[in-house]
């Protein structure tokens, strides 16, 4: 027969196993979760390093000089503005948003009654390495200019 000093001792250690259980097993599933947003955060690290590379090519490209020999200085030509917006397939409005100018700024450089800053002429010449897609892509991205709100007539009486 065993002695009760050792039958306490086992019951006292299985109890504490149960016990211990317990508590490490919200632990474990904790830590089982942050391993999965880990995991997550990961992939999402990923991809966005790689629509970084990809948008730094795109830069790099849009960046280029087109045909330009360097050192030599670009001529702004109305109807260069005109054939290339042409090509682009955009309204005057729409290419002003992509140069960061007015409408009005673009339909004076094509009647001529205005020459664009070397600014301007330098983001004109970017334009010209880029495709019709990707014109509407940039487009796209920027966000249309803010309508002020049409104040209400008082009337009188």
């Amino acid at each position: 027969m065993p002695n009760i000093g050792s039958l306490l001792k086992d019951e006292i250690a299985r109890i504490c196993r149960r016990e211990i259980r317990k508590e490490v097993e919200g632990v474990r599933k904790a830590s089982a979760a942050y391993r999965r947003d880990i995991a997550a955060l990961k992939r999402e690290l990923t991809a966005v390093r790689r629509q970084s590379g990809e948008l730094a090519k795109r830069a790099a490209s849009t960046a280029k000089a087109p045909a330009e020999a360097p050192g030599r200085p670009v001529r702004f030509v109305a109807k260069g503005l005109r054939t290339l917006r042409a090509r682009l397939g955009l309204s005057q409005a729409q290419l002003a948003r992509l140069l960061g100018v007015s409408d009005q700024s673009v339909y004076n450089w094509e009647g001529k009654k205005a020459t664009p800053r070397k600014e301007q002429v330098q983001a004109i010449v970017a334009l010209r390495a880029i495709s019709k897609s990707e014109a509407q892509q940039r487009l796209a991205e920027i966000k249309p200019p803010a309508r002020p709100a049409k104040r209400a007539k008082r009337r009188r009486g």
